[in-house]
């Protein structure tokens, strides 16, 4: 399909929530509802200098814009690619010389663009960027300083002789901007490096429980020609069949929280109260909350969630401190405690195992790695929507860190069952996608390898992860 098209998704009257869209034909789980390149993208203040500001991609070496020494790329081509987005941005740097918040500068580049297409980047878009919602009058009176702050840094910012804007009207891009910015990740999809807006994207309305994600693609960066490289974009993905007719949903909140949190979340930053079927209904809080098969008493699940609770406060301090032995440590008293207390689906002990999984796997104890990656996907399982792409990014991992660990057939059947996720979530040409079918293709060959002899596989397995010899002086 081509990007921006948006055949199979209409405007609508959603009733009080506003305006939706719906599905104008039978979709499956994988199609693309639509995709729609970015109207405007920033990459974030802290990795500014290790993210592409074209394509979002993380590379070393990246190559710094001459003329305001902000901006980086990966090479002259993706410079030019977005020179059309940069160089007013470009002229007010060096104007001022600094670059304001990311804030400010997306902000400011969704105005330049306002200005260069009034609103509507293409046919395909359904609403102008200025007339999304932007809850201005719904802000707290901190969110209402914060913006305040930010009117006066733009003013500062905005290139002389440039059309002047209210600062009313400053304020609603901002507001529109809080409420339907969408956080951008590197090619990997494990790290978030910006935020841009993409206003069809801005009418799918909210559900915890939604049918369809949106992901990330990078778009093609490799052709030589700026003209030939392709945009980055998202995409809205089925997470599973959707009728004619029915309404389109996504999640704007990770759906591992209790639906009172869930809410909190929803109503401080979108402003709105979430009356979906899950939160309505309080669906999987107990499993959230559950207590050890073994019944514990009411008294000992108190204590353990509330020491639970604290040692993750320590372990989040600890691996900012980047102390990753007391943060092993700190997992395995919690892990300790949890045991025979909390189920394996309470939301504090997947936390630790997640946290566990990642440092043990850092430090290279992958079996002990791979035992809490088991565990923390049984959990996952029962939660997560089965199409769910934090889900399948999770499987993948523990598969990944099962193959370290030497098991070969368990990591082999995580692999595969993560790639089927991946597929309905992020597609065959996503870089994820295949970079996981690169190692399901190794692990297969492997796993033969092991069947046939398990003993030979085990010796070759042994040599290539052992550490090459210290040269002697």
């Amino acid at each position: 399909m081509t990007v921006g098209s948006m055949e199979s998704a209409q405007l609508f009257d959603a009733g009080s929530k506003g305006r939706g869209l719906r599905a104008t034909k039978e979709l499956n789980a994988g199609d693309v509802v639509f995709a729609e390149p970015s109207f405007s993208a920033v990459v974030f203040d802290s990795l500014a200098m290790q993210v592409c500001h074209s394509c979002f991609r993380r590379q070393p070496k990246l190559h710094r814009c001459a003329q305001c020494r902000f901006a980086y790329y990966c090479d002259r081509t993706c410079q030019t690619a977005c020179w059309d987005e940069h160089k007013q941005e470009c002229a007010a740097i060096k104007k001022i010389g600094k670059a304001p918040n990311e804030h400010v500068r997306l902000a400011a580049r969704v105005i330049w663009r306002i200005h260069k297409n009034t609103g509507l980047a293409s046919d395909s878009q359904l609403i102008s960027v200025d007339k999304l919602e932007d809850h201005v009058a719904d802000m707290s009176e901190e969110d209402l300083k914060r913006l305040k702050a930010d009117v006066n840094s733009f003013m500062e910012y905005w290139s002389y002789g440039s059309k002047q804007h209210s600062a009313d009207y400053i304020s609603h891009i901002f507001g529109i901007i809080k409420c339907n910015g969408f956080t951008l990740s590197d090619q990997r999809g494990l790290q978030a490096v910006g935020v841009g807006l993409f206003p069809n994207l801005c009418l799918v309305n909210h559900d915890c429980w939604p049918n369809c994600t949106v992901i990330l693609n990078h778009g093609n960066q490799s052709a030589l020609s700026s003209a030939l490289h392709s945009k980055r974009r998202i995409e809205l993905r089925a997470l599973e069949k959707i009728g004619e007719g029915q309404e389109l949903t996504v999640s704007y909140v990770d759906f591992l929280n209790l639906s009172a949190d869930r809410q909190k979340k929803l109503k401080e930053h979108f402003y709105f109260d979430c009356s979906c079927q899950h939160c309505s209904q309080h669906i999987k809080d107990d499993l959230m909350m559950a207590a050890a098969d073994s019944k514990p008493s009411a008294d000992k699940v108190k204590e353990v969630t509330a020491f639970s609770k604290e040692c993750l406060e320590k372990i989040e301090t600890s691996r900012i401190e980047g102390d990753y032995q007391e943060v092993a440590k700190l997992c395995q008293e919690a892990l300790a405690k949890q045991e025979n207390v909390l189920a394996d689906t309470h939301l504090y002990r997947l936390r630790v195992l997640s946290v566990s999984s990642e440092v043990l796997s850092y430090l290279r104890s992958f079996s002990e790695a791979a035992e809490c990656a088991r565990k923390m996907v049984e959990g996952y399982m029962k939660l997560y929507h089965p199409n769910n792409a934090q889900l399948g990014m999770a499987i993948m991992k523990a598969g990944v860190t099962q193959w370290h660990a030497g098991q070969i057939e368990a990591g082999h059947g995580m692999i595969c069952k993560a790639y089927s996720i991946l597929m309905v979530t992020h597609g065959p040409n996503h870089s994820i996608t295949r970079d996981l079918e690169t190692i399901r293709t190794q692990t297969e060959l492997e796993l033969k390898m092991f069947k046939q002899n398990e003993t030979v596989y085990q010796t070759m397995r042994e040599a290539a992860l052992k550490p090459p010899a210290e040269s002697k002086a």
